[in-house]
């Protein structure tokens, strides 16, 4: 597999774009993951993306895209989230990237006033639009797996109902090893997703809180997911995602750590890099 960084990383200490792009280069990763609207993403950025990736020999694997308003109570409101979604795809298209990272959203209202499992099915039908736009453009959608305790895929079984009820080859999981130990998700349960992973994440927590902490500045244990991981065999990138570092002015110093650990786990468990 690849080992890969979300740009976000470097966004959000300030740093410009074409920066974060080579020392992404620099520092050793095999390939990046790109954070950016492409409704708020001018022509010349998006040019700057794609060609400075190009320029370093640095794939693209994935677009992050947080759309919470599918499974909004307002009609409206999911239409624009769907069409926002399929400009998204058109992005990763245009980049050529693998995939579409999609955050889905939360029950609203503690599961009351709306009922779960109308907001569940509105997400299931969403995702079945959107996964045939994805497979005319040749990419997959990888939902994420969020820790928290309404979102409507915080657990493994959930994200394997979930899968199995969109029934959309072009609809898959992301594997986030921190949010995975936050929602006390044992190692073994990864095998439930054999072939539904399009996409892995990497990173720390202390335990309590979302965190994406460089590997080694938390608790999580490793390795057991690792393996398992690697057992999935998946053909892809396992990135890493770093919020923001505590000293912005050091932020190069922050992600090489996490590259350095990151790269030292991945030989543990006896993942090879592409």
């Amino acid at each position: 597999m690849k080992l890969g960084l979300i740009n976000s990383a470097w966004a959000q200490a300030g740093r410009g774009t074409a920066f974060g792009i080579q020392q992404t280069k620099a520092i050793g990763f095999d390939s990046i993951d790109i954070f950016a609207d492409p409704l708020d993403t001018d022509a010349r950025e998006r040019k700057l993306i794609r060609t400075e990736c190009e320029r370093v020999g640095l794939p693209i694997i994935s677009v992050a895209c947080v759309a919470v308003g599918l499974i909004d109570l307002n009609p409206s409101v999911q239409r624009f989230h769907a069409g926002r979604c399929r400009a998204y795809l058109d992005f990763c298209y245009e980049l050529g990237a693998r995939n579409l990272l999609l955050v889905l959203g939360e029950y609203i209202w503690e599961r009351q006033v709306i009922p779960a499992a109308e907001q569940w099915a509105t997400a299931v039908t969403h995702l079945k639009a959107l996964g045939d736009y994805a497979a005319q453009l040749g990419l997959e959608i990888a939902l994420e797996l969020e820790p928290f305790r309404q979102s409507l895929l915080n657990d493994v079984p959930n994200m394997v109902k979930f899968i199995d009820e969109v029934n959309h080859p072009a609809v898959r999981a992301n594997i986030d090893v921190s949010h995975l130990h936050l929602a006390a998700a044992r190692p073994e349960e990864l095998r439930a997703l054999a072939g539904k992973v399009a996409h892995v994440h990497i990173s720390d927590c202390n335990g309590q809180v979302h965190g994406d902490l460089p590997p080694g500045r938390g608790v999580v244990d490793f390795v057991p997911y690792l393996r398992e991981i690697a057992a999935l065999g998946i053909d892809g990138a396992i990135s890493v995602e770093l919020e923001y570092s505590p000293e912005p002015g050091k932020i190069v110093e922050w992600v090489t750590e996490a590259y350095r650990e990151t790269d030292k786990l991945l030989r543990t468990a006896g993942i090879a890099r592409e």
